[in-house]
């Protein structure tokens, strides 16, 4: 962290305050929100440090270290000065004509801009002499040389504080009132995440009299609620913040030695369970519970067997979500009754804490187990004729006219890559996906919708085929979530994705910017990972064709805005699998349409573009495509007898002979091979265009000639615009 700066121009500054220390800068506060702490203590150190470079006060080796808490954010920036180094300065002021008269004085405006700077204008002939004249452009101009004094540490952190407290990215700002430290009491209201009451600013071992939040820095903080070996906390000096904090305040000021912590105690905590249990693995749940506990403990608790026979992910969801406990799965991945609690307080005898934390889990589970066993009294089958009074959209009706929708796309799409069974499964499927929305347990947890329909699926006695496409229709849910299972999972997750993007393009619903209430950019992600993942024998224009009908006349047509869309995301998503925009823009500037073939277009073209030919060709057919694009219509039928050139006759004889071979092996689907025969055009169209004048003013050679360039042209662009790949 932090720019270059002239060490030596330091040392032997006469200045005497002119130090390095480390600083150590500290918020404490009441709890913080645990989603945001994390990146709350990201901003804070990182603005601090940065606005501290920007006034010159960081040297080389600076390292910041963020630390946050429930109850503080910190920042330890290493190898800060008390003061910047003066710095001259070298001012443009005007032309030398403007400044100075035709005798050399100085100007009324020269005088006034010198002014402006603060120099002595008292003399205006020494303020002359003290400028400089040089160059600019054509004329000359006045300079002026200054020394700007380097900021002092106190100004200088005061300003980076107040800026990193109004760059925090806050998710919800609160004000309090706050007793005003003057001679006349009073109350100041404060406008801030949560109420502080201390504030730490440490160079090495002395306080930096700096101000934030109607607090005066000091050096005192508080460590934990109950634990605390002291109170306050004395920090002595910047460098013995986080030890001090351990020792006496017993806090782990570091979020990321924090967390850390916990992972270490979950995995050991499991070992000693036994059975090869392991912990639930949950990324944002760790963050969360490093933000809600400032020195970890793991305890195990358990809950009675009897629950295990709610679906796990029922248990394990309100375990998560409410209680913020970590389920233990056994070596085969299925839910123990077993969890772990990460406390915030280690007494001698946990027992206590333990039974607290089994108490208060039993009725969340009892609540699970009582709403699965009521949603099972009733037929999936009995619900559906219940999703006529549910609205889905006030424009696109309720969700049962959009079950509807989704069954006559799902028949249709069935219907195309598995005949009249899979249309007929995927109808059945598509009828009910959507019941369990009705569902208690649905109600309770959104979460689990799709999910527990597959479970009330085999419940009512339906086959394994439809529980798995009921389940799976959401799928994916997100990026890298896994694909259906099943070909029916599929079919209904693309008619669900189809429905969706087609009725809210239809009515205009298109996400804008960062906005994308509906999960668009979701779907159509989902809906391309199919169609390439699975390699599913459709064709994208087919798809929207046979989705728009099932609305009737409720939506516009916004077919084509919609491909793009679908392109658009395509694009970005095959750049970060690490094809190069010149790959992607070459195969999807031909909107192919069968998705699952994009893949193996790619390697085709970077296959291709490997080849010695392959700049030499990109060129040519660039060339090509201009000259057929000013010409218009053109039909690629070639008379032989008009071939007068033997440049011509030669890239004809090329074509007969290379052109079947290509397309050949292009219907084949060995895409690398067509493009790997078309290098064969390389001499031909090279000497084409060296000998042959393409516009010829006899008009049937010209359109003879166009053709024979339609023709070559046509052939080299089946697997990608190799224009694209010119440089």
């Amino acid at each position: 962290m932090g720019g270059p700066h002239p060490e030596e121009g330091r040392l032997n500054a006469e200045n005497h305050n002119m130090t390095i220390q480390n600083l150590l800068v500290e918020l404490f506060v009441e709890e913080l929100p645990p989603k945001a702490l994390k990146k709350l203590g990201e901003s804070f150190a990182g603005t601090l440090a940065e606005q501290l470079t920007a006034q010159g006060l960081t040297s080389a080796d600076t390292v910041v270290t963020a630390y946050a808490s429930p109850r503080r954010l910190a920042a330890h920036v290493s190898h800060v000065w008390l003061k910047a180094e003066d710095k001259a300065v070298r001012q443009k002021l005007m032309p030398v004509a403007v400044g100075l008269s035709a005798d050399g004085q100085a100007t009324p405006a020269l005088l006034k801009k010198l002014s402006a700077l603060g120099a002595d204008v008292s003399d205006p002939v020494a303020a002359v002499a003290a400028l400089q004249r040089a160059a600019d452009g054509k004329a000359e101009a006045l300079f002026y040389d200054s020394l700007v004094t380097g900021a002092t540490l106190d100004t200088a952190l005061q300003k980076a504080l107040d800026e990193a407290i109004a760059k925090l990215p806050i998710p919800k700002v609160m004000s309090y009132q706050l007793e005003t430290d003057c001679e006349l009491p009073g109350w100041s209201t404060v406008h801030f995440v949560r109420p502080a009451h201390s504030l730490v600013a440490l160079h090495g071992a002395t306080v930096v009299p700096v101000k934030a939040l109607g607090l005066s820095a000091g050096q005192t903080t508080q460590g934990h609620r109950f634990e605390a070996a002291l109170s306050p906390v004395v920090i002595a000096d910047a460098d013995a913040y986080a030890d001090t904090l351990r020792r006496d305040g017993a806090v782990i000021a570091s979020f990321a030695e924090r967390r850390a912590e916990i992972v270490r105690q979950l995995a050991a905590a499991a070992a000693r369970v036994g059975g090869g249990c392991r912990p639930i693995d949950d990324d944002a749940l760790l963050d969360e519970v490093t933000a809600l506990v400032e020195r970890p403990n793991v305890l195990v608790c358990e809950f009675e067997t009897q629950f295990l026979d709610v679906p796990q992910e029922c248990l394990i969801l309100t375990m998560k979500a409410n209680q913020k406990y970590f389920p233990l799965l056994d070596a085969a991945g299925k839910l123990t009754n077993r969890f772990l609690v990460v406390s915030n307080i280690s007494p001698q005898d946990a027992s206590a804490v333990i039974g607290g934390n089994e108490r208060v889990v039993r009725p969340r589970l009892a609540d699970a187990k009582f709403f699965f066993d009521q949603d099972r009294k009733k037929t999936l089958d009995s619900r559906v004729e219940g999703l006529s009074k549910v609205v889905y959209h006030n424009k696109l009706g309720t969700q049962g006219e959009r079950v509807e929708r989704v069954r006559a796309i799902a028949r249709a799409i069935g219907g195309q890559i598995g005949g009249d069974v899979l249309a007929r499964s995927a109808d059945t499927a598509a009828r009910l996906a959507k019941t369990d929305l009705l569902t208690d347990m649905v109600g309770e947890f959104p979460e689990l919708q799709g999910i527990m329909g597959g479970y009330y699926a085999r419940h009512d006695g339906l086959s394994e085929d439809i529980a798995f496409a009921i389940e799976d229709h959401y799928k994916p849910r997100f990026a890298g979530d896994e694909l259906p299972r099943t070909p029916t999972g599929v079919v209904v997750a693309l008619a669900d994705k189809l429905e969706t993007l087609v009725g809210l393009f239809g009515i205009g619903n298109l996400p804008t910017g960062d906005k994308d209430p509906f999960a668009l950019r979701r779907h159509a992600l989902g809906l391309i990972r199919m169609l390439i993942e699975r390699n599913l024998p459709l064709d994208l224009a087919q798809l929207l064709d046979a989705a728009v009908p099932a609305f009737g006349d409720r939506i516009a047509d916004a077919r084509v805005a919609l491909s793009e869309f679908i392109y658009d995301r395509l694009a970005g998503s095959l750049r970060e699998q690490g094809f190069s925009a010149q790959e992607v823009d070459a195969v999807l500037a031909l909107h192919p349409t069968r998705l699952g073939l994009v893949p193996q277009r790619l390697v085709a073209v970077r296959s291709f573009a490997a080849l010695p030919e392959s700049a030499a060709l990109a060129a040519a057919n660039k060339r090509i495509a201009n000259i057929l694009r000013k010409a218009g219509e053109v039909d690629p039928h070639v008379n032989p007898a008009l071939l007068t050139e033997p440049a011509e006759q030669a890239l004809h004889q090329a074509a007969l002979a290379i052109v079947p071979q290509a397309n050949a092996r292009f219907e084949a689907g060995d895409f690398t091979a067509s493009l790997q025969i078309l290098a064969g055009f390389r001499a031909p169209v090279d000497a084409f265009f060296d000998d042959v004048m393409v516009n010829a003013e006899a008009l049937d050679l010209r359109l003879n000639r166009q053709g024979l360039l339609r023709l070559v042209h046509d052939a080299m662009n089946r697997v990608a615009d190799l224009s694209r790949l010119a440089s």
